[in-house]
């Protein structure tokens, strides 16, 4: 099969209980590439009879799926992940295109979305939950998971090929049915997924693909046939979504923006982590919640740090993520860019210096682009807007302190707690961080602390609204409950 990769493709279609059919609602809006200023699809958004069918069809889809043994659940994961890597390189045309970003990172997203795939497909041994012979006189009590219905996810822009990959495999595999509900701004991706998942087998109903806006998303969270959401994107919507969801009985997971930091001892290696400061900074264009973009030196090494940050900074290509070249593609939208210039224009007024300025960055023969190239800041107070606020742009601030005990008090002073990184040549002092770090990802000698599909994606505080994460064996406990038989067979 072709997934069509070049543009202009048809309008994005919704996929329900088997069937690709037009979303019947009011609204939508156009799909443009990022880079060229050019539509290149359109969506419009559900209705609510929309969602009611869907939900319907995955409530009857279930009913059979509950009961089909785990390993023929498993089968259409195994077809999925050979068509996902068939497909990859056309996939991640498609989401450079509708993304802005550039094709090596468009390759690396859908390499981690496999791995949960991956992951999922060893659900018959993760789904065991143990029992116990003679837990009292003739007593025995064995625990099972039991799946609980249809479910919900609803995700953002930033990765689109990634991130319904956190939760779809889990959902389906553990026996629910499952909806998803992909970002309106570049939806495309989405339905080359479900195309791939419509190949690989799966029943009617189990895997459904709904467009739309907030009217959706609050449809999806209000309808009583619904077991459970999940959501990733920024915080105060995290934090609504949460509140909602929860309000209405329904299991919910809410993964919310970041602050993320880099912490730089004297004792380390300045070229490698200048390196990897500058990749987590600005890949994907900043638009990452796991981007660290406040680095945290310790002041004998931080002038040196700046001097070596600026290097790699300087050297970094700013185009089309198209073309081989491109280090740093393109914003997700025009205003998205504003936004990420009125931080930058914010952090010069109040008085952090200015060391490299990527707006005058112009890309040839892309004059329409959202493009903004690598900006760095030294001598950063935490308390500016700029250290306090997620800017998702390519955008760094530096900072001094005296020592690894005043580093830690920076970042744990932050609302956020997703992620942090160390870099460091001192076990003592990476044990130091190791313990006293509030946060629910820490990298310490890596860049971008990523944890594998086999792993949950941590998160705390304003970065976080739940208690099970993605990816990995929270993901299992999310869509199923547990029930325990107590069980007693006297001999008489």
């Amino acid at each position: 099969m072709s997934l069509r990769t070049n543009p202009p493709w048809d309008d994005v279609q919704n996929y329900i209980n088997g069937d690709w059919q037009s979303p019947s609602g009011d609204n939508g809006q156009d799909i443009v590439n990022p880079a060229t200023g050019e539509s290149i699809s359109s969506v419009d958004f559900s209705s609510t009879e929309d969602i009611n069918e869907a939900v319907s069809a995955g409530q009857d889809a279930f009913e059979h799926w509950r009961s089909t043994p785990v390993e023929e659940r498993i089968q259409p994961l195994f077809e999925f992940k050979q068509l996902l890597e068939e497909h990859q390189d056309e996939l991640a045309e498609v989401l450079v295109q509708e993304h802005g970003k550039t094709l090596a990172e468009a390759n690396g997203e859908l390499r981690r979305g496999i791995e949960n795939v991956e992951v999922a497909c060893g659900i018959p041994s993760m789904m065991q939950a143990g029992s116990l012979p003679n837990a009292a006189p003739e007593i025995d009590e064995t625990a099972v998971r039991k799946p609980l219905g249809v479910f919900a996810a609803i995700t953002p822009f930033n990765f689109p090929g990634m991130i319904p990959l956190w939760f779809l495999p889990y959902a389906v595999a553990t026996g629910n049915a499952f909806i998803l509900k992909p970002s309106e701004q570049d939806p495309v991706v989405a339905e080359r997924l479900f195309e791939l998942l419509d190949e690989a087998g799966f029943p009617d109903g189990i895997v459904q693909l709904i467009h739309g806006s907030v009217d959706t998303v609050n449809a999806l969270l209000d309808h009583e046939g619904i077991e459970g959401a999940s959501f990733v994107g920024s915080t105060p919507v995290a934090r609504t979504i949460y509140e909602r969801a929860a309000k209405n009985g329904k299991r919910v997971q809410a993964q919310g923006g970041a602050k993320n930091h880099i912490i730089v001892t004297e004792t380390a290696d300045l070229d490698f982590a200048a390196k990897k400061t500058i990749s987590s900074a600005c890949a994907c264009g900043g638009e990452r919640c796991l981007a660290n973009d406040i680095a945290v030196v310790e002041e004998d090494v931080y002038e040196e740090f700046v001097d070596r940050v600026l290097q790699e900074a300087e050297a970094q290509t700013v185009g089309y993520g198209l073309d081989d070249e491109t280090d740093i593609g393109a914003l997700i939208t025009p205003d998205h860019e504003d936004r990420v210039r009125d931080l930058i224009a914010t952090g010069e007024d109040e008085g952090a210096e200015l060391l490299l300025d990527g707006r005058d960055v112009e890309v040839s023969g892309y004059k329409n682009g959202n493009f903004l190239g690598p900006t760095v800041f030294g001598d950063v107070d935490p308390e500016m807007t700029i250290a306090q606020e997620e800017i998702f742009g390519p955008v760094l601030g530096l900072i001094s302190v005296s020592d690894v005990e005043e580093a830690i008090d920076v970042l744990n002073r932050s609302d956020f707690g997703n992620a942090a990184s160390l870099f460091t040549d001192s076990g003592a002092d990476a044990r130091k961080v190791r313990h006293e770090a509030d946060v629910g990802n820490l990298g310490v000698n890596a860049g971008t602390a990523a944890p594998m599909a086999f792993f949950h994606f941590g998160g705390r505080k304003d970065s976080f609204f739940g208690d099970l994460h993605a990816q990995g064996e929270d993901m299992i406990h999310f869509y199923t409950d547990k029930t325990v038989y107590i069980e007693r067979w006297p001999d008489n």
